[in-house]
């Protein structure tokens, strides 16, 4: 009991700003906002890119579905989600069409991260990273 009239003579010597809120006020939650810058690619681009595989599989993506490697899927730091894009390796001329649905590749300066699948065909997965033209449909 003592206990309680404490807390009750404390929180009546909080200023209104402080004290806690009563059961019928609507609570607020404050998120911190992270604005995420998007590029617009308006002519073919080249950028270094490496591939991500099994390792991720089954991973949520930042688009909020889980990572397949054999999707024609790719990671780009500042494109929108879903976006679809054009990647051409310039050295073999194989070109495939990507859909942007997640966040990445953190390493070093590479732009772009490709799915294990979209890497077969563009002729990268050997070598692993690979400078490539990407154009945004």
């Amino acid at each position: 009991m003592k206990r309680i009239l404490t807390l009750a003579v404390l929180a009546l010597a909080l200023p209104a700003s402080v004290r806690p809120l009563e059961p019928s006020q609507p609570r607020l939650m404050l998120i911190k906002h992270v604005p995420i810058r998007t590029m617009r690619l308006q002519a073919q681009h080249a950028v270094l890119a490496s591939w991500y595989g099994q390792h991720y599989a089954g991973r949520a993506t930042a688009s909020g579905e889980p990572f397949n490697p054999h999707a024609m899927t790719a990671a780009h730091r500042t494109l929108k989600l879903g976006t679809r894009i054009r990647v051409t390796n310039p050295r073999t001329g194989a070109s495939v069409v990507l859909v942007v649905n997640d966040r990445g590749p953190f390493v070093g300066t590479r732009e772009l991260d490709v799915s294990e699948a979209a890497a077969e065909v563009l002729g990268i997965r050997g070598r692993g990273v690979a400078r490539l033209l990407v154009e945004a449909l």
